[in-house]
């Protein structure tokens, strides 16, 4: 499909997402939303793309939703799914990236606030440098986090450090962020999507139905006991062993001494 807000593009196994309201500081309207979530869903059902990255246009990563334009959840009387459901389009946006079973890196090139904070937590490797700046904003105009930021926050840096950012609405540096674990690579701002695209390289040359299966039993796993984990790792082992094609190559390169070359098959 054809985007508006948003610049999609596949290079290898690689895909690679930049928000595109660079006069908005990307702020996420009603189109922008919308189209971050298509592209999410079309990255998850082509089966080249094996790792994703998500970055802003300009200075700005995300700074949240668009108030300024028509609010995402105005959009008139919502479905009876959607009532039921009845997490509004922040939850949907979070799950949907939550629940892309392939690899996701945000490189946080500026201001990453609210929702745009978020969004960056919600992915599984965040990539900055001495420009990106995080804001959790909510407290400050009066309501509680959302886009998955309480779940997200506090698995990443702890309880009491996610509460002093959310408490306070304080913003963030880019090096207190990699000190607190925000950020997981802390590079020059000219290096960012080359380290983000170094991480995607080691990603995807190994093989997709392993990585895929140890993203799952990684979330999986977070919440329950030892022994329930466990028995989700042999399950996600199974799963991994699906590809006896990519088995057969990593013997064969390994004999022949050289790089394989996994297909997923």
């Amino acid at each position: 499909m054809g985007y508006e807000c948003l610049e999609f593009t596949v290079e290898g196994h690689l895909a690679t997402l930049v928000l595109n309201r660079p006069e908005k500081l990307n702020a996420l309207s009603l189109t922008l939303r919308d189209e971050l979530q298509a592209a999410i869903a079309e990255s998850r059902s082509r089966d080249e793309i094996r790792a994703v990255v998500i970055t802003g246009a300009g200075r700005g990563f995300c700074s949240g939703a668009d108030v300024t334009g028509p609010r995402p959840d105005a959009e008139g009387i919502p479905s009876q799914n959607e009532r039921l459901d009845d997490m509004g389009w922040v939850g949907e946006l979070a799950m949907t990236l939550y629940e892309l079973d392939k690899p996701t890196i945000a490189v946080v090139n500026g201001v990453a606030a609210g929702a745009g904070m978020s969004l960056a937590l919600a992915c599984d490797m965040r990539v900055g440098s001495e420009v990106s700046r995080f804001k959790t904003v909510f407290a400050e105009r009066g309501i509680s986090p959302d886009t998955g930021m309480s779940y997200f926050l506090p698995r990443i840096i702890g309880y009491s450090r996610a509460v002093d950012l959310i408490f306070t609405s304080r913003g963030v540096t880019g090096e207190e962020a990699y000190r607190l674990g925000l950020l997981d690579r802390f590079v020059a701002k000219e290096e960012m999507m080359d380290a983000a695209t170094e991480i995607a390289d080691m990603v995807v040359g190994l093989p997709p139905m392993a990585i895929r299966s140890s993203k799952r039993v990684v979330q999986q796993n977070q919440d329950l006991d030892f022994h329930r984990a466990l028995r989700n790792e042999l399950n996600a082992i199974s799963y991994a062993r699906r590809s006896p094609n990519d088995q057969k190559e990593q013997i064969a390169a390994f004999v022949e001494k050289r790089k394989p070359d996994f297909t997923g098959t």
